[in-house]
């Protein structure tokens, strides 16, 4: 969902990200928030995020004992975030430093934006912040998170949950997507899909998509829904019908349903609808500002549909999201 952003809140200055970074943290989320917020963009033409890592100790050693890491800011530097992300591990059984959970809740008291990868979210029902609240993690540690924090509302089969101003992201891989959800709701979707087309990372899962499936490897032919997700792409303006993906797939409308679930965690009419409304943003973030155009061009329809359909997706008006990512907005 599209919401109001630090940056927006403070002009010119770019929203600044703080990841802390405690003892025994995962080495794979800490690259996947410096790959998305961290790395320089010069082909965007502007800087995204102001990004900075920071951690109690001046020596923090990395999990299993991997690497040292040294030379970053002090504890201190998490009362400057818009965006704090809180340090993961895989030892969700020991607490987190007092000093660690204190800056979280300060952050969330001064309305900061808080995230969690993986094992994040204990550090953040350890605070907390998560009380009431929805939230994921990894599906191994689901019993054991239930049974300690009850108060939290845990989705446990979904890559992420954005939940406003906390977001949780349930394994390592799909912090890569709760990431690209960031960028997608602060930059909008012209500016997701160029940061992901630089980590070679698909532009868009859906949070709601499961976290895994327990299948045997499909027998030949090959049941990949990629050929005709490739097809629908590029007619997203035509009158395109389940039935006509079916058809496209060689499948009954029944059997590409199973597939969908399967592979995507969603149906074919949810997937076509989203896809055609990220083709919506990208029309209006390159300037088209006719939106009955746009809802033709997109498949949407008319622009009445455009905007019950935005509304309900990213919860403001295609004005207001031309306002937010059109041309000239920097």
């Amino acid at each position: 969902m599209a919401k109001e952003s630090s940056r927006e809140r403070q002009g010119a200055e770019p929203h600044r990200v703080v990841v802390v970074v405690d003892e025994h943290s995962n080495p794979f989320e800490l690259g996947c928030a410096t790959e998305v917020f961290g790395l320089r963009r010069p082909e965007l033409g502007r800087q995204l995020y102001d990004f900075r890592l920071c951690s109690p100790e001046p020596r923090t050693l990395m999990r299993d004992g991997f690497f040292t890491l040294t030379g970053v800011a002090g504890l201190e530097a998490a009362d400057t975030a818009d965006t704090l992300i809180v340090p993961n591990r895989p030892d969700t059984e020991v607490p987190r430093r007092p000093a660690v959970l204190d800056a979280v809740r300060r952050a969330h008291a001064r309305g900061a934006r808080l995230v969690g990868f993986c094992s994040g979210a204990f550090t953040l029902a350890e605070a907390g912040v998560l009380d009431g609240r929805r939230a994921t993690a990894h599906w191994q540690w689901a019993d054991d998170f239930r049974a300690r924090f009850p108060s939290v509302r845990l989705e446990a089969e979904v890559l992420f949950v954005d939940d406003g101003d906390i977001l949780t992201a349930a394994g390592s891989a799909a912090a890569l997507d709760l990431g690209l959800h960031l960028v997608r709701r602060d930059h909008g979707a012209e500016v997701a899909n160029a940061v992901s087309r630089r980590l070679v990372f698909a532009a868009h899962r859906e949070g709601g998509q499961r976290q895994f499936v327990e299948r045997p490897m499909p027998d030949l032919p090959d049941e990949s829904l990629a050929p005709v997700l490739a097809w629908a792409q590029e007619r997203l303006d035509a009158p395109l019908t389940v039935a006509g993906l079916a058809a496209r797939a060689a499948v009954s409308p029944a059997t590409l349903h199973r597939r969908f679930q399967a592979q995507l965690g969603t149906t074919p009419l949810t997937w076509l609808t989203r896809e055609r409304l990220a083709l919506a943003c990208r029309l209006i973030e390159r300037g088209e500002s006719r939106f009955e155009v746009v809802a033709r061009r997109s498949g949407i329809g008319t622009a009445a549909h455009l905007r019950t359909l935005m509304r309900r997706e990213t919860g403001i008006t295609p004005s207001a999201y031309r306002s937010r990512f059109g041309p000239g907005v920097a």
